[in-house]
């Protein structure tokens, strides 16, 4: 990286992949934690899957995000599903084939994949 340009290409490129900022009230959230307890237990390659499968898709109702802590570590790697209207759907130990299959049958199918949440009540 040699100019500012290149630095504002690479910036562009990375917030188009991830969606950052760009979600909007009627849009789908997905948040992957990305606190050390997360990236410890493998979020960054789930990261990755979801935002290049949200991507190759063309998801465009799909904002992918990254936060900090959400307070269950021992459930690293968590992802969070925000669906306009509906529950937050809460999934853990996830993978990125995991990731993958929750793209297909949740955001894609509307079927949420029950074997890989964990309820309100604290039941895997």
């Amino acid at each position: 990286m040699k100019t500012l340009e290149e630095l504002k290409a690479i910036r562009e490129k990375m917030q188009g992949q991830i969606g950052l900022r760009s979600e909007t009230a009627s849009q789908t959230r997905v948040v992957v934690g990305m606190a050390t307890c997360g990236i410890a237990s493998g979020a960054r390659p789930v990261l990755t899957a979801l935002s290049d499968a949200v991507q190759e898709k063309n998801l465009t109702n799909i904002a992918v995000v990254q936060t900090g802590c959400i307070g269950l570590c021992q459930y690293e790697p968590i992802v969070e599903v925000f669906e306009p209207g509906k529950e937050k759907i809460t999934y853990i130990k996830m993978t990125p084939e995991k990731a993958l299959e929750v793209v297909e049958k949740h955001l894609i199918g509307g079927k949420v994949v029950e074997k890989y949440i964990i309820s309100s009540e604290g039941r895997i």
